[in-house]
C-alpha cells in the first residue's frame, strides 16, 4: 500500500495518483482538508510506531504502507482551518501532527520527510551543503544593511536578489529601481547575490533517475517570464554522466528522495546551484517537456 498526502486536486498529486492508477498499485490518498472524516491513531511503543489510518476506502493499517509522497500544505491554511471554531482546531491540527509524526517515522521510501526537507527552510544554511557537495554557489551577502549591499555591488558587479526562507519569491535584478528601495530592507534582512550568466537547469532527481530541463529564457527568474511578456522555453536536456551523479549524490547528501535542484550552465563551462527543493512542483516541468517524472515517483514508492 502506498500513501499520498496531501490536496488531492493538486496538480502533483493528481499526476501521481494517476500514475499509481495506470500501474495497478495499490494506494490511499490522505486529503487533508478532509480530516474531520479520516481518523488517525498513532501510538509510539517501546518497539517503534503503530497506528490506523482511515480512508474512504477503508482502515489502512500502517504497517501495510510501503511507500509515503508527501506535499502537505500548511494546515493553517486550509480553507477548513481559516474561520474554524477551536474544536475544529484543535482537531486539525491533531490530524496533521500524527500524520507529521508517522511520515518521518515511517519505514520504507517517503519523499519526502521533514528532517531532510529542512535544509531549504534556510537559504543560505542549503548552500553551504551545496558547496560542500562539490558545487558552485554564487557569491552571497545577508543583510538588512543597505551600505553593505553598496560595497557588495561595487565588488561583485550585477546583483539579484532573493527571499532567505523557504518561502517562494521571485528573483529580480538589483537595477537602478530596487537600488532605490533598499532603505527598506532595515526592517527584514534580504538575500543578495552576484549574477550568474547562463542557461538555466532543472534536474529532478527521483531515487535513482534522473530528469534535466533546459531553460531557454529572457528574464531573471524563469518561472514568472510570462507574467511581464517575457518567454521560457524547456526542453528535455541530456546532463553529463558526471553532473547526474553529482546531483544524485547532493539528494542522497541532503536525505532526499525527490529533489528539484536549480542548476545554471556559464558559457565557460562552469555548474552553479542555486537551491534545492524537497518538494518540487515538477508538474511545470512534465508538461513542457513530456519527461515520465510522476511515473518514476509512482514506481519508486511500489513495494521493492
Amino acid at each position: 500500500m502506498i500513501a499520498v498526502c496531501g490536496i488531492a486536486s493538486e496538480s502533483p498529486i493528481a499526476r501521481v495518483t494517476t500514475e499509481l492508477d495506470d500501474l495497478g498499485l495499490p494506494y490511499t490518498v490522505l486529503h487533508q482538508r478532509h480530516f474531520l472524516e479520516l481518523p488517525f491513531e498513532l501510538e509510539a511503543t517501546g518497539v517503534g510506531v503503530r497506528g490506523r489510518l482511515t480512508t474512504d476506502g477503508g482502515p489502512v493499517d500502517c504497517a501495510e504502507v510501503t511507500g509515503i509522497y508527501a506535499r502537505l500544505m500548511d494546515w493553517r491554511r486550509l480553507p477548513e482551518a481559516l474561520h474554524a471554531d477551536e474544536d475544529v482546531l484543535r482537531r486539525c491540527q491533531a490530524w496533521h501532527d500524527a500524520l507529521s509524526t508517522w511520515i518521518e517515522v515511517a519505514p520504507g521510501r517517503v519523499m519526502n520527510r521533514a528532517a531532510a526537507s529542512a535544509s531549504n527552510v534556510s537559504k543560505p544554511h542549503q548552500a553551504q551543503l551545496i558547496r560542500r557537495a562539490g558545487f558552485r554557489v554564487p557569491e552571497t551577502l545577508v543583510t538588512n544593511d543597505p551600505e553593505l549591499v553598496h560595497d557588495f555591488r561595487a565588488r561583485h558587479g550585477e546583483l539579484v536578489y532573493k527571499s532567505i526562507s523557504c518561502q517562494r519569491s521571485v528573483v529580480h535584478a538589483l537595477d537602478r529601481a530596487a537600488i532605490g528601495r533598499l532603505p527598506l530592507i532595515r526592517s527584514c534582512p534580504v538575500q543578495f547575490q552576484q549574477r550568474v550568466r547562463g542557461t538555466d537547469i532543472r534536474v529532478h532527481t527521483v531515487a535513482a533517475e534522473v530528469f534535466a530541463t533546459r531553460i531557454t529564457t529572457d528574464r531573471v527568474d524563469y518561472r514568472y517570464a510570462h507574467h511581464d511578456g517575457g518567454r521560457a522555453e524547456l526542453s528535455p536536456w541530456q546532463p553529463p554522466d558526471a553532473l547526474a551523479d553529482r546531483c544524485l549524490h547532493l539528494a542522497e547528501d541532503l536525505g532526499l528522495a525527490l529533489a528539484g535542484i536549480d542548476l545554471m550552465l556559464t558559457d565557460d563551462g562552469d555548474v552553479y546551484c542555486f537551491e534545492v527543493n524537497p518538494s518540487p512542483a515538477f508538474t511545470y516541468f512534465e508538461s513542457h517537456t513530456g519527461q515520465p517524472i510522476a511515473r518514476a515517483i509512482a514506481r519508486s514508492l511500489a513495494p521493492r
